[in-house]
C-alpha cells in the first residue's frame, strides 16, 4: 500500500492551499442576511423563558446582533462535506488513487441513509475517475442504497453494529488496497472544511462594502478594497487577505458533531480577530463537546436520538486538539430540541431556506442561549456583533419536516434508532 503524503500543518495558509485545490469542484455558496432574524436576536427574551435556568430572576440580555448566514445547504450533495472529501482526494498519491477509497456510511444506524460524507466521497471519487467503496448496513433502505450507487460508489454491506462495519472496512482495504477516508477525524478533511471560513470572510466584506447598514459597525470605514467575486454566485474566487475594518466578523458559530468543520473554521480564522464558537444539541448527552471542555477531557462515546442527527457523534481525537485550544475555539454552547425546531422554523418560514435540524444549532444558540447572549451584550457593548452562522446542510425531506412539526416541538424526532429485542429504540455511538 502506498504511503500517504505527510500531513499539512494546521495553519491558515494550509486552508488557503486547500481552497485552491478544491475550488473548481465545489460551489461558492452564498452568504445571505435577514433583517427579521437580526431584529429577533436583538431583543431580550421574556422573563418566563428563563424560569428554571441559571438566569431566572435576572434581567434578560439585550445584545445587538447582525447575522451573515453561510448557506452550505446549497453546496454539492446538500452539505459542506464535499469540501473535505475533495481535499482529501487531492492529497493522495497517484498509486493510492488508482486503488480507490473507502469509507463507512456515517451515522447509518440512526439515520438509515448513506451519510453526507459517504455521498461526498463517492462524488469526489467519480469526479477523479476512481473507485469508491461505501460500507453500509444490510438494514439500509433500498432508496438510500440506490442514492449511494447513484454517485458511482460500490456499496459493500455489513452488519448493523459499528464493530461489524469497521471489520468490513478493513476487509475492503486488505482486498483492494483502497485508502480509508474517515468522515471528520483527519487533517485533510479538517483543512478542507475550513475553506468555507475563507469564503465567508470575503463575502461578508463584499456585502458590507455594498451596503454598510448590514453591519453593526456601520460607522467604520467601509471603502472597497479591490475587486470581489459576486456574492451568492456559484463561481470560484481567489481568497485575498483581509484588513480589520467594517465588514470584519466579530464571531463565527458552527455546528459541532465530529468536529471537522469547527476545527477547520477555527484553523482558518486563528489570529484574525474573529472569535469561533461551537454549537451542539443538549438532548441525551449530545453536548459531548461542551461537557468535554468543562472536564478538560474528550468524551469518547455519544448515544443520543437528538433530532440534530448529523451531530450524533463524539468529537474526533485530532479535532479535539483544536477545539480544546481556547485561543482557537472560545467556547461551545448547547441548545434543546425545542430551541432547534424553533430556529429551524424561522429559517424555513422567514428566510425561505430549507435546512436540516443540525444546520440551525448555531442560530438557536444566538437566539435562545442566555449565557451566549449575555456574553455578546457585554463584549459587543452598544455596537454589538456581526456573527457568521454556518447553515451546514439541507439534507432532509418534506415528509421528515412534517413529522417533526406534527409531533410537536416538545416531542419531535427525525429518525428512528436501532430496534432492540423488546422493540425499544437504542441509540448507538456512530461516526457522523
Amino acid at each position: 500500500m502506498a504511503e500517504s503524503p505527510p500531513s499539512l500543518p494546521f495553519t491558515r495558509s494550509s486552508v488557503e492551499a486547500a481552497h485552491k485545490a478544491i475550488k473548481n469542484h465545489i460551489h461558492y455558496t452564498p452568504v445571505i442576511t435577514s433583517q427579521t432574524l437580526n431584529d429577533l436576536a436583538s431583543r431580550p427574551q421574556s422573563q418566563e423563558v428563563l424560569i428554571g435556568t441559571p438566569f431566572e430572576g435576572q434581567k434578560p440580555a439585550w445584545p445587538k446582533i447582525h447575522f451573515f448566514f453561510k448557506c452550505e445547504n446549497y453546496q454539492r450533495i446538500g452539505a459542506f462535506k464535499v469540501r473535505g472529501a475533495f481535499h482529501a482526494l487531492s492529497r493522495l498519491r497517484k498509486e493510492q488513487l488508482s486503488k480507490g477509497v473507502v469509507t463507512h456510511s456515517s451515522g447509518e444506524i440512526l439515520l438509515k441513509d448513506p451519510g453526507n460524507h459517504a455521498q461526498a466521497l463517492a462524488l469526489a471519487a467519480r469526479t477523479h475517475g476512481i473507485k469508491a467503496y461505501i460500507v453500509m448496513p444490510t438494514i439500509s433502505t433500498p432508496s438510500k442504497i440506490a442514492a449511494t450507487k447513484g454517485y458511482g460508489a460500490e456499496v459493500v454491506f455489513s452488519g448493523s453494529t459499528s464493530q461489524e462495519r469497521e471489520a468490513v472496512v478493513e476487509d475492503v482495504i486488505r482486498r483492494t488496497g483502497a485508502t480509508l477516508i474517515p468522515p471528520y477525524d483527519h487533517p485533510d478533511i479538517i483543512l478542507g472544511q475550513g475553506t468555507m471560513a475563507l469564503e465567508l470572510e470575503r463575502q461578508v466584506r463584499e456585502l458590507v462594502d455594498e451596503d454598510a447598514l448590514l453591519s453593526v459597525h456601520r460607522n467604520q470605514d467601509n471603502s472597497p478594497n479591490g475587486k470581489h467575486v459576486t456574492n451568492g454566485s456559484m463561481k470560484t474566487g481567489f481568497i485575498t487577505p483581509l484588513k480589520p475594518r467594517s465588514g470584519h466578523l466579530d464571531a463565527v458559530i458552527a455546528p459541532l458533531g465530529g468536529g471537522g468543520m469547527l476545527a477547520g473554521i477555527a484553523t482558518a480564522l486563528f489570529a484574525t480577530g474573529t472569535r469561533v464558537f461551537g454549537a451542539e444539541p443538549s438532548f441525551e448527552g449530545a453536548d459531548d463537546g461542551r461537557r468535554g471542555l468543562a472536564a478538560n477531557q474528550r468524551v469518547t462515546t455519544v448515544k443520543t436520538l437528538t433530532i440534530a442527527d448529523g451531530l450524533r457523534t463524539p468529537v474526533g481525537k485530532i479535532n479535539w486538539t483544536v477545539i480544546n485550544d481556547k485561543s482557537k475555539v472560545k467556547s461551545v454552547y448547547a441548545v434543546t430540541e425545542e430551541q432547534i425546531l424553533s430556529a429551524m422554523r424561522l429559517v424555513i418560514e422567514r428566510m425561505k431556506v430549507l435546512v436540516e435540524p443540525s444546520a440551525v444549532v448555531g442560530l438557536a444558540v444566538c437566539l435562545y442561549d442566555e449565557g451566549f447572549r449575555k456574553m455578546v451584550e457585554e463584549k459587543g457593548g452598544g455596537e454589538g456583533w456581526d456573527i457568521g452562522v454556518v447553515l451546514s446542510g439541507g439534507n432532509t425531506t418534506l415528509e421528515a419536516i412534517s413529522r417533526m412539526f406534527a409531533t410537536g416541538e416538545k416531542n419531535a424526532e427525525r429518525a428512528e434508532g436501532k430496534i432492540g429485542q423488546n422493540g425499544e429504540r437504542i441509540a448507538e455511538n456512530v461516526a457522523g
